[in-house]
């Protein structure tokens, strides 16, 4: 029988760029969930304060395997 896997998805922030916006949204993924198995990003956008960058978000699905089956 096979796995069954779920996604859900997450929006990532960061003040230093898109990937650690990703890491950071993964980072508390994990301290919550077992057996991800990979992620997808969806997006990435950003906030922009005086004509600089101001917060990066990552918007991404995080898979993981379902637990007792």
């Amino acid at each position: 029988m096979g796995n069954t896997v779920k996604t859900i998805e997450l929006i990532g922030n960061s003040t230093d760029s898109w990937e650690d916006a990703a890491q950071n949204a993964l980072d508390d993924a994990d301290k919550t969930i077992e057996g991800i198995k990979g992620i997808e990003i969806i997006s990435q956008t950003a906030n922009v304060e005086n004509g600089q960058i101001d917060r990066y978000k990552t918007t991404l699905h995080v898979a993981f395997e379902l637990q007792g089956r």
